[in-house]
Formats: C-alpha cells, structure tokens, sequence
C-alpha cells in the first residue's frame, strides 16, 4: 500500500488472517486514502453520536469515493445509552437499508460508539466489518484496539458482547483538540495503566511529559498514543480472548467498573473510575508488601497530575463494592480475581488477596 498523507506511524495487531493495521496521524477523518482500502463493499454505515457529527461526520463521509451507498446513525452521546436498545437501533438502520454481509459499519466516535458498532457488527448477519475511528484519547488507545465490543446492562458494565476484530484503527490525533479537559484526563487513565503493568521506563515518561500531554502538544500524544497501541497490540496478539494474560489490561478496571455501576453508568467517566481503581489497587499491593511507599506514593502522584481522582465516591461502602466486583467477568469459579502490582512495570493476577485484606481496603479507603 502507498504511503498515506498525514500517517506518523502505522502500528501490526498481529492476529494470522484477523490481523490489522493501527494508522495515526493527523486529518486523517478526511483522508480517503486512510478509509477506503478497508471497505468490503460497497454498502457503508457511519455510526456516530451528537457530540461528534457535528464535527467530524461531514468530512468522513465527504472523503468517502462517491460510487459507495453511505448511510448514518447518529445516536444519543454518553454511556448511559450503551445498551441493547441503542444498538437495536443500528440493526434496524441496517435492515431497512437493506445492507447484505459485504457492508462495513465505521465507528466513529469515542469508546461506547466503538463498542456499540463493534457488537452490531458482530451480531448483524453473524459478522460484517467494521472500521474503529476513535475521536477520543481513552478510545484510541484502549478500547478501538483488540475486538472487545459489547454493551452495558443494570447488573454489570460490559456484560453482554462479543469479541469482533476490526479491519483498521483509524487514529487522527486532531480530533482530541475538540476533546474537553475532562475526556482527555479519562483517556491518561489507560495510558497511565500501560506504564503500571508493562513498561516502567513509559511510567517515567509518562511523569516528565503529563503537562504536554494535557496540553494536547501532538508530537508527544502521538508518541504516548503509540506505545500504548503497541503494548495492547502485543498482549492482545498472545492472548485475543483473554483467558490469560490480556487480563493484566483490566488494571483496576474491577474496581472502577464496580464504581461505573453502583453510581450509574456516565456519573463517573470510565477514566476516572478506572483512575480511583487503580490506585486502589496500588494501595491494596502495596499492604501486601509488593510494592513499598515510594512506588504508591508515585502511583498516586501521576494519577493526579492526569487530572483524574485518587479517592472512591463519597457513600460507596464495602458491600456495595463488593456486590459488583463478585460479578466481574475475571473471575472464575466464584473466586474474586485482582490485578495488583508487583513491581512498577510488572503486574500479576492474583485470587489469593485474603479476605480481610481487601475487605480493610474498602472500609478504610478514603472517600471523595
């Protein structure tokens, strides 16, 4: 494939005959060239939210060559429309198109849209393809990587789903100019994770560079972007269907999931709860004597300098954190598993966290 404008590193999720590229760059909404060659037919449906189709919408369908058949979806904006109902909505646009097993759905928007047109298309016809253009930070280095789709339900944050591979990740880092403070300090929560579970010296960088990357300086979001890419990459590529070591990408994921569903899903960001979550987590590793002082203290330390919160919600007691983390989908034969680290760079999943422990963690652990 030529070289495509605006492309500063394509990243390989190594998968045999499921495998696919991650482009970022810059405009990269609006390139034709960045799209196309990952259309299966003809049939195109862009599924978006409010937020974004207004921004962006216009000049990916305007980039897309004119013989195609281009339908939209434009669905409400925020996790709490994460549900069967919304995607229902996709399926039905789809039928009444009358799109057959060649269309390809883009997903354009941040994780929930990923998620959402992911599992519809997963699901529609028992699989078409898709294409994942992230809009936010959290989505283009987490959640638009590696084929999680899937939707919410009342009792547990992505219960229902399907793993479905994209055809491409389309990252154009100048859609996170149009991100709020807020959304780009939620995506610095996953970015954050990689550092904690698989590369100390990202952790390091992460420290010296926070105030560019909440700055939004390119050059050094690309560069973070890129090596967050790369760990999920090579840990989705040993283990697609996490039945090992892709666990060690939930990193405080099961307390923040546990924190997403008691206080209803978009009270609390994703980032910010897996924020809290993971330095929950490095304060539960920490009583277990596998990391000392000094490396909690710099867990916490470059959580706040993300702009995210160090401490649980205000009235979320143990029982209520651990009625939703009894349902977490790590677990397995009803033993509550935990991603705690060991090291900085070097994480684990553990089962064997004693009861009395965790349950001290969550009566003690300070309240917003």
């Amino acid at each position: 494939m030529k070289p495509i404008d605006g492309v500063q590193r394509t990243l390989n999720v190594a998968l045999d005959e499921r495998s696919y590229p991650i482009h970022i760059g810059t405009g990269l909404v609006g390139n034709a060239d960045a799209i196309a060659p990952y259309l299966a037919g003809r049939q195109v449906m862009i599924v978006t939210n409010e937020t974004v189709a207004p921004l962006y919408l216009d000049a990916l369908r305007d980039a897309l060559p004119g013989k195609l058949d281009v339908r939209c979806v434009v669905l409400p904006d925020g996790e709490a429309y994460k549900s069967v109902e919304y995607v229902g909505r996709i399926w039905d646009a789809l039928l009444e198109a009358g799109f057959n097993r060649r269309c390809t759905l883009i997903a354009l928007g941040g994780g929930v849209i990923g998620d959402m047109v992911g599992f519809a298309a997963a699901s529609y016809q028992r699989g078409v393809a898709f294409i994942q253009v992230p809009t936010t930070l959290l989505a283009q280095v987490d959640s638009s990587v590696g084929g999680k789709t899937g939707v919410n339900h009342p009792l547990g944050k992505n219960m229902i789903g399907a793993f479905w591979q994209p055809r491409a990740v389309i990252v154009d880092i100048a859609t996170l100019c149009t991100l709020p403070a807020r959304e780009l300090s939620a995506g610095l929560a996953e970015v954050i994770k990689y550092g904690l579970i698989r590369d100390a010296a990202f952790l390091t960088w992460l420290e010296d560079n926070m105030a560019a990357l909440r700055g939004c300086d390119a050059d050094t979001l690309a560069h973070a972007i890129a090596l967050s890419c790369q760990i999920k990459a090579d840990v989705v590529a040993a283990d697609e269907t996490e039945q090992g070591v892709r666990a060690l990408l939930n990193l405080g994921h099961t307390f923040g999931h546990a924190i997403e569903a008691e206080q209803g899903y978009g009270a609390w960001l994703h980032g910010e709860a897996v924020g809290a979550g993971m330095a929950m987590a490095a304060t539960l590793s920490h009583r277990l004597g596998w990391i000392d002082s000094a490396a909690l203290e710099r867990c916490e330390a470059v959580i706040v300098a993300a702009g995210l919160p160090l401490h649980a919600p205000a009235g979320m007691g143990r029982e209520a954190f651990l009625a939703h983390m009894r349902r977490d989908k790590k677990n397995l034969d009803d033993e509550l598993r935990l991603i705690l680290l060991r090291a900085l760079g070097d994480a684990c999943i553990t089962s064997e966290t004693p009861p009395e422990t965790l349950d001290a963690l969550l009566d003690g652990y300070p309240r917003a």
